[in-house]
């Protein structure tokens, strides 16, 4: 495993599936006090310069679970809001914590971290890619009793961050990954040229009930995210069409499950009742973030 996670392809198919066990164990122990905690004495400096709930909440609480303490930085409380280069504030960081979290816009600012830090670094959302959480998501699939090495994924909507993660790990883990969107909206070309060369069969479909047929996961995610505010109108009228309701859930398999990453627009891009409803996995997979989390600081800070 590498120093760093940035991107889910810094992650082996063995690394994934160990960390996923791991996040399994953390569940299965609760937060009792005979639980070990491996983090003692350690820090995690967050930085913050997006909103957050899931992430934010679930590192806190995870470090303190193992043990250690997490410290929230937003621009307002550092100098990289004031103009200090990321690679001054990394140098800086790496002298006083164990490990280092961005939540940031550009890829390359996580990238910039990582290179100038020589404590590990977690990415913990940037407009390219959102390796924790889809973590979550592949922990809550094996949970569900899916086999993430034979299941199809369809993913319904923008191909955005998350999508790009979700298309990395199927080249990972060699599963099916199914993106239904309309034409523009499609995952980063760089990010499905390298799929091509991996394990996994990664196919961009126009229609969401081909993406659907046969699936063991029906994904989505919000059309606008956070920074598109501005195109809301011109993506509402292009995903049109592009919703995960009752119709489409019959499209898939009798067992399949239905996951949002969250925040959701419900009735946008999923109905309220898909997401109240049986086949539901939404708040599992929430809860999940905290876990895999875990698991990821456990492996990449020292103890």
């Amino acid at each position: 495993m590498t120093k760093d996670l940035l991107r889910v392809v810094d992650l082996s198919a063995r690394d994934i599936l160990a960390l996923i066990a791991s996040g399994i164990a953390w569940k299965r122990r609760g937060a009792g006090r005979k639980a070990p905690r491996p983090l003692a004495g350690r820090a995690l400096a967050m930085i913050f310069q997006k909103a957050s709930t899931r992430t934010r909440v679930s590192f806190e609480v995870g470090m303190a679970r193992l043990g250690g303490h997490a410290l929230f930085l937003s621009p307002e409380d550092t100098q990289i809001g004031r103009g200090e280069p990321v690679r001054d504030t990394a140098r800086v960081l790496s002298r006083y914590v164990d490990g280092i979290l961005i939540r940031t816009f550009a890829h390359a600012i996580a990238e910039e971290m990582a290179a100038a830090s020589s404590v590990p670094v977690i990415n913990g959302l940037t407009d390219a890619h959102h390796p924790c959480q889809v973590l979550a998501d592949l922990m809550t699939a094996r949970e569900r009793g899916i086999d993430l090495r034979r299941m199809t994924v369809a993913f319904i909507g923008d191909g955005n961050n998350v999508a790009n993660s979700w298309v990395e790990a199927a080249s990972v883990l060699g599963f099916a990954l199914r993106v239904a969107c309309p034409r523009g909206f499609e995952p980063d070309p760089s990010v499905l040229r390298d799929a091509a060369a991996g394990r996994g069969d990664v196919r961009i479909v126009r229609d969401p009930a081909e993406a659907a047929r046969g699936a063991h996961v029906l994904y989505t995610d919000v059309w606008t995210s956070m920074g598109q505010e501005k195109e809301r109108r011109r993506r509402l009228a292009a995903f049109r069409g592009y919703r995960i309701d009752a119709d489409l859930l019959r499209a898939a398999r009798n067992d399949a499950i239905v996951m949002h990453c969250l925040p959701a627009h419900r009735g946008e891009e999923i109905t309220d009742d898909v997401m109240e409803g049986p086949r539901s996995a939404v708040f599992d997979e929430a809860e999940n973030r905290l876990y895999a989390q875990m698991a990821v600081l456990e492996k990449l800070i020292p103890h």
